[in-house]
């Protein structure tokens, strides 16, 4: 018997052997999707939104609350519980409030325009309750089921258009109500319209002034089930057109497409996008098209909240800019005329003054041909304005912040060698810009100083404009404008006339070149301050341009990072009336707002490297959490966001259009970075953790480094950038 199973045993591994290897099972890639919570960053001062979002997407299809006030300038905020419409365009974390256009609204009641005494609020009448319980979100997709009546509403997009789904209860009316703008937004209307072209089709126009100051969006509707009823009013005045549909089924389904030119491109932009009725499989592409973005930097870590916040933030990353141009290339212009962008994507929601700093930089790495069309975009503005824009919005200019730093952005391209823009073109738009008389730059360029006494914030003005002319200066000693090159270097000094020996920090200087005061460097003011959004504490340190010139001014490397330790520890902001967005502090270092973001680097030139990386480790673990309150300040439009990833992978970019990052502190084990089509480079440090804050030593391919810093290049060149970690500061490593 023995023999016979023996027989047959040796039989069976012979057949085996004779079928070929046995292949193994191979082992699924984890998604990483699932690791982006769209809720962080909704409540407390982060500004974002949680709706359904496509990468540097045309449309964000977004819970509004219809609540006013500055935490709802995304028209979302965590602790509000009322739903006042369902709209397709946001802001991600700026500090004003603007858009949520084309309202939605799901509703099983009879909807009358008769005033109602008990409550004449027509969108609060009407509005959706609902707990976060009832809420979930996911890149590309966004659900709610509303309280009140029932009706559970889901969204996803595709790159051009929107795809709603409503499923309604059993009893109750089908309606739904377009609102183009009573009650939700923080603009106001002055042209607005619905059609019903057909029994599944409604087109529209909502034109208004707000921040943006003159934005057009025309839209188009194409509804899954045929409508059976249809009232258009005007409610609360002739700008304010309100529409109820009615429906015969339990689940109607809506594609949305949007064009700032025309409702024929809507229709265009719609048709062309989203051919199908298939929510889930819309929703999966939306998804499949984060997870193409998200795979550009792959994390190894030991912490699932650290993934958590590392995606989430890379999500965060790429909603903004958004795309602005129709299929066919249309947009609309700075004075309302019709563009054509022709062989590139226009984009809009250009937050400068924050996104300069790191997000910017990021897209150096991982977003090359976005970055070419972004210049293109910002020297069309050029073309249309004769200046770069500032704020640029939906078609605008906001002319909101300081600084010129389209010219940042535009030189980093130039640096880096990205894009095939018009290199010449780029520079006589650097050029005109910087030399332009606006916000006291002409006081800059003359007196070599904006007089306080003349233009607020000239403090902060001046510091700016100056890593702008540095930028300028780079761009054309590169092009071999030597004598330009000299005109900027040379102004790109003149922050340094700000400084006050006697004091030890950067003061305003009034017309008769005497300081201003009273002066105390904590004190900060919303209005009427020789700084902007902060306080002299803070922006002592605001020439990344020139660190070493900014060592010398306060008398040396050991002087220099005694100053800096100072402002960790020195009192918080002082004022009544400081601004809401100084905030995320470690004594009078604030986190939470943009000027900030490198000075824990500096540590690095003043032979302290150990004092950044135990900085950076405290913002990492302290600032940025997994729940809704979990970012600091304002998201700013993915600026906070880029913070982190660059920090948790170690390096940052102090100086945004310079050619180098300096070294932070990694908190993830791994990091690796796709910089070309199958091209990577690979950050290691398998012992980083939140105890593990210290390099010990860092190696490049291989080879020891004994700088602080890592080279773009370098970077794009691939390999791979080791750091050793250690519990305890290695203060002789560089």
């Amino acid at each position: 018997m023995n023999k016979i199973i023996s027989i047959f045993a040796g039989s069976l591994l012979l057949m085996a052997s004779c079928a070929g290897p046995t292949t193994k099972p191979q082992v699924q890639e984890e998604r990483l999707t699932d690791f982006v919570d769209p809720f962080i960053g909704t409540g407390f001062h982060g500004h974002v939104y949680p709706g359904a979002a496509y990468p540097f997407g045309q449309i964000q299809l977004s819970p509004d609350n219809g609540t006013q006030g500055w935490d709802w300038c995304s028209g979302y905020h965590y602790s509000d519980s009322i739903v006042a419409g369902f709209s397709h365009l946001h802001l991600s974390g700026t500090g004003i409030g603007d858009l949520a256009d084309i309202s939605f609204l799901p509703v099983t009641s009879e909807v009358t325009f008769q005033k109602d005494e008990k409550n004449p609020d027509f969108v609060k009448r009407y509005s959706g309750k609902y707990t976060h319980s009832d809420e979930s979100a996911k890149p590309g997709y966004y659900a709610v089921t509303l309280k009140n009546n029932g009706v559970k509403a889901e969204f996803t997009v595709t790159e051009r258009a929107g795809l709603h789904r409503y499923s309604f209860p059993e009893t109750g009316e089908k309606n739904l109500i377009i609102n183009l703008g009573f009650a939700i937004n923080w603009d106001k209307p002055y042209q607005t319209s619905l059609k019903v072209v057909d029994d599944k089709t409604v087109t529209g126009v909502r034109l208004s002034n707000g921040w943006a100051k003159d934005q057009h969006v025309f839209f188009a509707v194409r509804f899954s089930s045929p409508i059976t009823k249809s009232v258009i009013e005007n409610v609360g005045g002739d700008a304010s057109t309100v529409g109820v549909f009615s429906f015969g089924e339990k689940q109607v389904l809506a594609k949305v497409g949007l064009s700032s030119v025309s409702v024929e491109n809507a229709i265009a932009n719609l048709d062309g996008s989203l051919t199908g009725w298939d929510f889930e499989a819309t929703a999966q592409a939306a998804s499949d098209a984060w997870e193409k973005e998200m795979g550009k930097i792959r994390i190894q870590s030991n912490d699932k909240d650290q993934k958590t916040i590392f995606y989430t933030s890379l999500y965060h990353t790429m909603v903004a800019p958004a795309l602005f141009s129709d299929a066919n290339g249309d947009f609309k212009g700075v004075n309302g005329d019709t563009r054509k962008a022709a062989g590139y994507n226009q984009y809009t929601v250009f937050s400068l003054w924050d996104t300069y700093r790191a997000l910017h930089p990021l897209f150096t790495l991982t977003q090359q041909a976005r970055v070419n069309d972004m210049v293109k975009s910002m020297l069309d503005h050029y073309k249309q304005t004769d200046v770069l824009p500032v704020w640029e919005l939906e078609g605008n200019e906001t002319w909101c912040m300081v600084g010129n730093h389209s010219i940042s952005v535009i030189a980093e391209a130039i640096l880096k060698g990205i894009g095939d823009f018009d290199v010449q073109l780029a520079f006589e738009a650097m050029k005109a810009t910087s030399m332009a008389d606006r916000d006291g730059m002409g006081f800059h360029d003359k007196l070599g100083y904006i007089p306080a006494d003349k233009i607020q914030q000239s403090v902060a003005k001046a510091e700016e404009v100056c890593i702008d002319d540095w930028a300028v200066a780079a761009v054309a000693q590169k092009l071999g404008k030597t004598e330009d090159a000299a005109y900027f270097a040379k102004r790109a000094l003149n922050y340094r006339n700000y400084f006050d020996k006697e004091t030890g920090f950067m003061r305003g200087k009034l017309s008769n070149g005497k300081w201003t005061s009273p002066f105390d460097p904590t004190y900060s003011k919303h209005e009427g301050s020789d700084y902007t959004e902060g306080n002299a504490w803070q922006y002592l340190w605001l020439a990344p341009h020139d660190v070493n010139g900014l060592i010398d001014l306060l008398g040396g490397k050991e002087p220099f990072a005694q100053k800096l330790e100072g402002l960790f520890v020195a009192e918080g902001v002082k004022g009544e009336n400081a601004s809401p967005d100084i905030s995320g502090l470690i004594g009078s270092y604030a986190h939470g707002n943009e000027p900030g973001h490198h000075t824990t680097f500096l540590f690095n030139y003043a032979g302290k490297a150990w004092r950044t990386q135990e900085l950076n480790r405290q913002i990492q673990t302290e600032m940025y959490t997994t729940k809704p309150d979990g970012l600091c300040g304002n998201e700013d439009c993915g600026q906070m966001s880029a913070w982190y990833v660059f920090s948790a992978m170690g390096f940052y970019p102090v100086n945004p259009s310079e050619l180098q990052y300096q070294f932070g502190s990694p908190i993830v084990q791994e990091a690796k970075v796709e910089v070309a089509s199958g091209k990577f480079f690979t950050m290691k440090a398998p012992l980083a953790s939140k105890e593990n804050k210290y390099i010990q030593a860092v190696t490049l391919n291989g080879q020891k480094l004994d700088r602080t810093y890592i080279t773009h290049q370098e970077i794009m060149d691939g390999g791979t950038l080791e750091f050793t970690m250690g519990a305890q500061p290695n203060k002789e490593l560089f």
